[in-house]
């Protein structure tokens, strides 16, 4: 072999190295049943693109509608046209449909009911890496990393579970965790389960060897 391809395998090995000493060294989260939930408020659901809405008008039976969520965050119902739609909660949004419908209708009554759950982009939870379905999924309250990987069809052959991490961004800074998915799936280990928030990224890397 020559000096050249020695000098390689040396480098991509450090940087095997490297990283898995780095991989050590993120903090760990506690287990998702010693989480609580006493004294926190859970955030209101807010919509995203793509999510699909039943918009009921009271007493107008001709401007209740069931409409998606369009790529640009907006959506079109009867008498209104390119309203904004993401990022509100369903009641934020009722209130604006009725403020837009006041000029037409006299005093209507709308209410907006959630028939199709995605999420604006900012709270789903990301999978990348050796993952059997790597995707992005839509966060749901209390979710635990377990619940993720049931979603995402559990890890493929060549994953090294036990070197995954969540990326979390929180208060303006990452964060990284290390989490502990081999010993979760393969040997039932359930203090290897962790809860996870609306944002994370979950980093599964392939094994060296």
């Amino acid at each position: 072999m020559t000096p050249s391809g020695n000098f390689s395998r040396f480098g991509l090995l450090l940087v095997a190295l490297l990283a898995l000493g780095a991989c050590n060294r993120y903090p760990q989260l506690p287990p998702a049943q010693q989480v609580s939930s006493e004294g926190t408020t859970t955030p209101s659901y807010v919509i995203g693109p793509n999510d699909n809405l039943n918009i009921f008008v009271w007493r107008n039976q001709d401007l209740t509608t069931t409409v998606t969520v369009r790529p640009d965050g907006r959506i079109s119902v009867p008498l209104i046209e390119d309203l904004q739609a993401a990022g509100k909660t369903p009641t934020e949004l009722a209130r604006d449909i009725e403020s837009r419908l006041g000029r037409f209708v006299r005093d209507p009554v709308v209410t907006v009911i959630m028939t199709g759950f995605v999420g604006p982009y900012a709270q789903q939870v990301r999978v990348v890496g050796e993952a059997t379905r790597p995707q992005a999924i839509p966060y749901r309250e209390h979710m635990s990393i377990l619940d993720v990987m049931i979603q995402v069809g559990g890890l493929t052959q060549f994953a090294a579970g036990n070197r995954t991490v969540i990326i979390r961004r929180a208060e303006g800074r990452e964060q990284n965790y290390r989490v502990r998915l081999d010993d979760l799936l393969k040997d039932g280990d359930i203090s290897a389960n962790v809860n996870v928030l609306p944002g994370d990224t979950v980093v599964i890397p392939q094994s060296w060897f």
